[in-house]
Parts: structure tokens; C-alpha cells; sequence
């Protein structure tokens, strides 16, 4: 019995050893404050994957750009320093027209156009991410978006001379065309920003108009309905192609319930931002017939200059989204 017990003990330290070792972990960066809904989905999804996994694949969530600010997080995942990541997709229009189209103004004005929009635009996203070393898992859209500004919005020329927050290129551009002043700033430094004067307006949802207490500074949201953009999960190619069959199932499978779960929160919490920012001082304003026509005028002119870029894959994805 005395000699069994050492065995017994080895085993046991062997086994535990082989569990410790079968045992991934991945950093999954996002630039969001823990208040927002997108953080609150990427927890539920990491909790999933753990779940799914049988606690193979442990995501570890790094949220308020705390590990990479918004614009390096792709680029920290193509390289691998970061196995998982979120980026918001309009943020890289510069790289490919791909990642601009749902930042288009007036393409798709509403979850249900939004979400055919991405299923006519998954393919070629899937395609060059590929191209990348990288694999496309879900994504998410967020609220409508309007415009925060405490100036009166009749038309478009009203914009003119604003302090813009760009926080795109896509933001950047809808500045450029109606004549306001672009100034780059990331989610995670937009509060400081209007406090210090640096902008004093810009173009998101009452997502992030909430999350950043823009109602301490800015009186006036114009609910333009502009459009939808997409925060996407990306993976690692090799990171993903390095665990076995069933962790990757189980990572695909909890991407799948993460995507349905997000867009249907996004819809739920986009009426909460909204009754939250009207209950703290802010008013929620439906934009004129002219200020409306005129943003759709700004819309056409980017929609056309898209195609032009994108070329024939860009066609191919208008016609696909406007036959669904």
C-alpha cells in the first residue's frame, strides 16, 4: 500500500499537469467602457466559450482600449499579440472599401436593412480578412446614428465650422462634405475631449453618447437614423487553426449566439440610451425635412465615390443587398 501511494500521487500531478497544458488563453482587446452593451456581450461570449470548451479556451476581456487603443487592436491581432479582437469596421476604410460600406450614410438605415447589408457583405470581408491571416467570427451593430451638437440643425449648411469628431474615416469624410472642421478622437478620450473645448460635436449613437456623459456637455441629439456601423470580432488565423477541432466548434458556436444575442441588445439598449439621455437634460430631436434631404445628398456622394473604389466586388454587393 505504501509503495501504490506515490504512484497514486504521480498520476495525479501528471494529469493535472496535462489539463494545465491543454489549456489556452486568449486576450480579447475592445476600446468600450465596461457600461457598454458590446462589453456586456463580449463578456457573455467569453463566459460561453469557457462553457462550450469544457474550459479549454479562456478569453480574457480588456476593455476601454486598457491593452490597445482603438486603431492598433486589429493590428495586434493580425500579429498575434492579441489572439482576439474587436475593431470597429468603418475604423480601416482607409485599408479597403470593405470596411467602409456600413459607414455609408443612408444605405441602410435600420437593423433589418443593416443586417442584409452584412449578409451581402460577409463573403468579401470573410475573403480579406483571409488575406490577412484572419478570421472573421461575428459582429454586432450599433444603434442609429444622429448627430450631438448644441447648435440648432435646420440643413445641412448649418454644420458648417462645427468642431467635428472624426472618429473614422468615414466621420472624417461627412465633415469634409458639409463643411465642418474634422478632429480625430477615439471613444476612449471623447469626454475629455468635449470638456476641453477640442470638439463640439459629432456623428455616433446614444450608445456612446451615454457612455460618455455627452450630456454634461452637448444639450441636442438629431436622430438622423444615418446608419449602422459594425463592431466585428476578428481572430488570429494561426491561433484559431492551433486549437483542436472541438475548442474550434465551440469558439464558432459561441460567436454564432454572441452575434444573434448583440444585434437583438443593440435594438433593446438603443431605446434605453436614449430614454437615459433624455432623463439627463438631453433633447432627442427628429431632423428636419431639409437638414434630412441634405445628409441624403452627402450620402449619395459617398455611396458613388464606395462604388467607384470598390469596383466590381463593390457592385456586386449593392446589387446583392438591393435584391434582398
Amino acid at each position: 500500500m505504501k509503495k501504490t501511494l506515490p504512484l497514486l500521487a504521480g498520476s495525479f500531478v501528471l494529469a493535472f499537469s496535462a489539463s494545465a497544458m491543454a489549456q489556452t488563453k486568449w486576450d480579447l482587446p475592445s476600446a468600450y467602457p465596461a457600461s457598454n452593451f458590446h462589453v456586456e456581450n463580449l463578456n457573455n461570449f467569453a463566459k460561453d466559450v469557457d462553457s462550450l470548451s469544457g474550459g479549454k479556451l479562456k478569453i480574457t476581456i480588456h476593455n476601454n482600449a486598457s491593452l490597445y487603443k482603438a486603431p492598433e487592436i486589429k493590428r495586434a491581432v493580425q500579429g498575434n499579440q492579441a489572439q482576439i479582437g474587436e475593431i470597429l469596421l468603418t475604423n480601416f476604410a482607409n485599408e479597403d472599401p470593405i470596411y467602409a460600406l456600413d459607414g455609408l450614410p443612408f444605405l441602410a438605415t435600420g437593423y433589418d436593412a443593416s443586417f442584409k447589408l452584412y449578409q451581402a457583405q460577409k463573403p468579401y470581408l470573410e475573403k480579406k480578412l483571409a488575406s490577412q491571416g484572419m478570421t472573421l467570427l461575428f459582429t454586432v451593430a450599433w444603434p442609429p446614428q444622429g448627430i450631438f451638437a448644441n447648435r440648432d440643425l435646420k440643413t445641412v449648411d448649418d454644420l458648417k465650422g462645427l468642431k467635428w469628431r472624426a472618429y473614422s474615416p468615414v466621420t472624417a469624410k461627412i465633415a469634409e462634405l458639409a463643411g465642418a472642421q474634422p478632429v480625430t478622437v477615439q471613444a476612449a478620450e471623447l469626454s475629455q475631449a468635449m470638456a476641453t473645448g477640442v470638439i463640439d460635436s459629432y456623428m455616433s449613437s446614444a450608445s456612446t453618447g451615454y457612455d460618455s456623459k455627452t450630456y454634461e456637455y452637448i444639450k441636442k441629439w438629431y436622430d438622423t437614423q444615418a446608419w449602422l456601423p459594425k463592431n466585428a470580432i476578428i481572430v488570429n488565423k494561426k491561433a484559431f487553426d492551433a486549437l483542436d477541432p472541438a475548442t474550434q466548434e465551440a469558439l464558432k458556436k459561441a460567436g454564432a449566439q454572441a452575434e444573434e444575442r448583440g444585434w437583438k441588445l443593440a435594438q433593446e439598449k438603443g431605446e434605453w440610451y436614449k430614454k437615459e439621455l433624455t432623463k439627463n437634460g438631453m433633447t432627442i430631436i427628429q431632423p428636419t425635412p431639409e437638414l434630412k434631404a441634405g445628409l441624403n445628398k452627402i450620402g449619395e456622394v459617398m455611396i458613388n465615390e464606395w462604388t467607384e473604389r470598390a469596383g466590381d466586388d463593390g457592385k456586386a454587393i449593392i446589387e446583392a443587398y438591393r435584391k434582398m
